[in-house]
């Protein structure tokens, strides 16, 4: 379980073909590695990943096949939002994530507003109907609340600190971006089906 609010951007900075998949190498950035052994979990660009090899600035994740198909951004070296999951100690900030990708959208507008930027999204269909305005997302990871919904697109408020933690600053019309839908939705339709 995560919260949405990113503790580092970390880079990807190494990738090996395995048998199932991908094996990446990820140098954490600021994120502390003190408290993280192999087996633990760590959001990134919003993918809930397993470590399974730790160094002091470092850790190596396993990309499945699976995942690597129903994600963005994890086939590639570049810049990567970063989560270590929560304790129940913690204090929960953005929202319940889980760290499972529903879909990836495609970035429809960048656009500045003072020191803000207002960032369009175009949502796979199957999830128009879980984001609400006012309703929590995260994209690559990030928890954000959605100002405005129109059919398969939504748009969110980036205030300058948000721009300046996480890899969302670097996004431009036509970047494919991990989603995950508040799962309390997921569930209410679930019990509203019944």
């Amino acid at each position: 379980m995560f919260s949405g609010i990113i503790a580092a951007v970390g880079r990807i900075d190494r990738i090996q073909r395995t048998k199932g998949g991908l094996r990446l190498s990820v140098a954490a950035g600021e994120l502390g590695l003190r408290d993280v052994a192999v087996g633990d979990s760590i959001t990134v660009n919003g993918a809930c990943l397993t470590v399974v090899k730790r160094g002091k600035r470092s850790f190596s994740v396993d990309v499945s096949r699976e995942t690597l198909r129903c994600t963005a951004g994890l086939d590639g070296e570049g810049e990567v939002n970063l989560e270590k999951a929560l304790r129940l100690s913690d204090r929960l900030d953005g929202h319940l994530v889980l760290g499972h990708v529903d879909g990836v959208g495609k970035v429809s507008k960048v656009k500045r507003a003072g020191g803000n930027v207002l960032l369009g999204v175009r949502a796979p269909k199957s999830l128009a109907r879980y984001i609400a305005r006012k309703g929590s997302i995260a994209v690559d990871g990030v928890s954000l609340t959605v100002n405005a919904v129109r059919g398969a697109a939504f748009e969110v408020n980036l205030i300058p600190h948000t721009l300046a933690v996480t890899t969302l600053k670097n996004l431009r019309a036509g970047d494919r971006v991990n989603l995950e839908i508040d799962p309390l939705a997921r569930y209410a339709e679930r019990l509203l089906r019944r």
